[in-house]
């Protein structure tokens, strides 16, 4: 029989960050290590370094330090994961933020072998990329664990159900299933997802976030998200629309937009897969972007409201955030007299 849980699960649109006493000054900017992975196939880890601003006291330390539970490998930046998708991971943006490079893989038929070719053509190669829609198949947790077992040395991401993954071999847990009902770029995973519409599954992603933050450091694990709890951030929709992304440029009335897409649409789909199989429906939308130029200016825009963020509640390091953080229910996060720009 069905079931009801009662209890109430929060979207970030439903909450706020309360603000708190503060002795920071000022929101001087560092230099900074962005990671960035990926395209359907071989995701990237860029790293880009950010300009100085201000060579006086840095108020705000955004970089974080982590030693993987199962790789044993280290990383040290500010933990920013672009999605894998066509329209972020391209070779343009990772010669734009200098990248280092990872493998990103699905776990279909040859996807194994095709990622140990790549690994040993490429040993200097560091992360491994799994990624599916569903992280509860039984299938990918095999999937993970023979990974794991030929390359022990390599930091693997994967998606979902947290603590089989990460004793199945998984370092990092990324977090989060279609969006939540606004659409939001910025308060729910996957703005060019339609997971939730299309199958009605899914879980608000505030309350996913810090279950399974809680679950991961348990572990000993890390989490990819957003806040409460989680240790690297994955932009999709805020890194879309650059000189430097994938998709269609489009012209209307003198203006440019660029095309942006979900890894289960139908441009997805017809582009590698030849189109959408007879037994599945689409589960993503193709948007048209404004174009917004080179991305630096977009990281950095991101990065000064980070620090934003860090001195309203007195975090003097990313790192803290989390224990700074109290979130409060509201029922209207904007001022949407002149719109939500």
């Amino acid at each position: 029989m069905p079931r009801i849980e009662n209890d109430i699960k929060l979207d970030f649109k439903d909450v706020l960050l309360r603000p708190k006493r503060s002795t920071l000054k000022s929101r001087s900017e560092l230099k900074s290590l962005v990671i960035l992975s990926p395209s359907s196939f071989v995701s990237r880890i860029k790293l880009l370094r950010t300009e100085i601003l201000f060579c006086s006291l840095l108020q705000v330390d955004l970089m974080r330090s982590f030693t993987f539970r199962n790789s044993k490998g280290s990383y040290r930046g500010i933990p920013i994961i672009a999605a894998n998708m066509d329209t972020v991971g391209t070779f343009e943006m990772a010669l734009a933020l200098h990248q280092s490079v990872a493998v990103s893989t699905g776990t279909g038929d040859g996807d194994f072998e095709k990622i140990s070719a790549i690994v040993e053509a490429l040993p200097q190669l560091k992360y491994i990329c799994v990624d599916v829609a569903n992280g509860y198949s039984e299938h990918f947790v095999h999937f993970v664990k023979d990974v794991r077992q030929k390359f022990p040395l390599h930091t693997i991401m994967v998606r979902e159900m947290v603590e089989e993954l990460i004793l199945a071999g998984a370092d990092i847990i990324k977090v989060g299933i279609g969006p939540d009902v606004s659409g939001s770029v910025s308060s729910s995973p996957g703005s060019v997802c339609t997971t939730r519409k299309k199958t009605g599954v899914g879980y608000p992603q505030l309350s996913a976030v810090i279950e399974c933050a809680d679950a991961a450091h348990g572990l000993g694990g890390h989490i990819i998200s957003v806040s409460a709890g989680a240790d690297f951030v994955m932009l999709g929709g805020m890194l879309a629309g650059h000189s430097e992304s994938g998709g269609e440029t489009i012209e209307k009335n003198g203006k440019k937009y660029k095309l942006f897409y979900g890894m289960s649409s139908d441009t997805a789909m017809k582009k590698h897969t030849g189109g959408v199989a007879d037994y599945r429906a689409s589960e993503g939308k193709t948007v048209e972007v404004s174009f917004k130029g080179p991305v630096d200016e977009t990281i950095r825009d991101v990065l000064g409201g980070v620090r934003s963020t860090c001195t309203y509640v007195g975090a003097g390091k990313l790192k803290e955030l989390s224990r700074r953080t109290t979130f409060i229910r509201v029922t209207q996060q904007l001022n949407t007299v002149f719109g939500n720009c």
